[in-house]
């Protein structure tokens, strides 16, 4: 397989934040707010939209390439 760059874009660092967020939330006594489902949202669309960037100039690269 080839090695595609991340396009500096912090896809990485935004999946550990969601999951430190989805921890937190399971070891949690109480009602969740819905802040912070909306911030735990907020952060999945972002993370979509990157993978959704990343495959379009991965596509680019590869087109190049050929």
């Amino acid at each position: 397989m080839r090695y595609l760059p991340d396009h500096g874009l912090p896809l990485v660092q935004l999946k550990e934040r969601r999951r430190e967020m989805v921890v937190a939330l399971q070891n949690r006594i109480g009602p969740i707010g819905d802040d912070e489902l909306q911030k735990i949202a907020a952060i999945q669309q972002t993370i979509s939209a990157f993978e959704d960037v990343i495959a379009d100039l991965d596509a680019e690269l590869l087109d190049r390439a050929a």
